[in-house]
């Protein structure tokens, strides 16, 4: 199955590691370090554009990891992983 994380933008729920609410997480110095490592290292897609972001989905497909930053909460993407 597929994960609609927002826009125009799908990810094959068997490769998501994590789904993280933005506004919980990023208080925490380590996940805001590991956020920007990914950023610079080209790994954070923002699909909320102007919308503000609720969350960011962690996706790994073989060895290529990419962040996902999501106007959709967590609690939604959760309950349509379960579906």
């Amino acid at each position: 199955m597929f994960l609609h994380l927002g826009a125009d933008v799908v990810v094959n729920d068997k490769d998501v590691v994590a789904i993280m609410d933005m506004e919980t997480t990023s208080i925490s110095k380590i996940t805001r370090e590991y956020l920007k490592k990914a950023e610079k290292e080209n790994d954070v897609i923002n699909v909320s554009y102007e919308d503000l972001p609720k969350s960011y989905v962690v996706v790994k497909n073989k060895n290529e990891r990419k962040i996902y930053i999501s106007p959709i909460s967590s609690a939604t993407l959760l309950k349509r992983m379960e579906k």
